[in-house]
């Protein structure tokens, strides 16, 4: 039923949000200790206020209660940012952090280390490729285990 639900709101759902200016980066919808929750995760240039968060509820709540998605089943509705710690997961976070600072995690050492920093050069459904001090370092995707932006203050 997840996918049911994550599919027609990625059909009918995100075209909306996307329409007033925002990307979406997840859509989830999973059993959580409150019950089941529907969650957005949006970003935009600039990034997410708390105005963002209301202003795409607001307009998420009614479309969804036309649509009607999981069937009369009661969920809580969560729209919030993608967060600056986010791990990097699909297409559109590669493209927003290209040529920016990242930290590879791998599942098991690789020449002594699990983790590696440098810029995200390139990614392809096989491998992470990122500069360590000027000398690209690619990386096999079923060896990676998490992909983070690093963040410096």
């Amino acid at each position: 039923m997840a996918g049911k639900v994550e599919t027609l709101c990625e059909e009918n759902i995100v075209p909306i949000i996307e329409k007033m200016g925002y990307d979406v980066i997840e859509v989830e919808y999973a059993k959580k200790v409150d019950g089941m929750n529907l969650t957005f995760v949006i970003d935009k240039s600039g990034g997410i206020t708390l105005d963002d968060c209301e202003k795409v509820h607001k307009v998420v709540d009614e479309e969804l209660d036309k649509l009607n998605p999981t069937g009369d089943v009661s969920y809580i509705l969560n729209v919030s940012s993608a967060g600056l710690d986010r791990p990097i997961k699909n297409y559109k976070d590669f493209i927003r952090n290209k040529g920016k600072l990242v930290e590879v995690k791998l599942f098991s050492p690789l020449e002594g280390k699990k983790a590696y920093e440098g810029e995200l050069v390139n990614f392809t459904e096989a491998e992470v490729i990122i500069s360590i001090n000027g000398e690209n370092k690619v990386f096999k995707r079923d060896l990676v285990a998490q992909v983070v932006p690093v963040i410096k203050f």
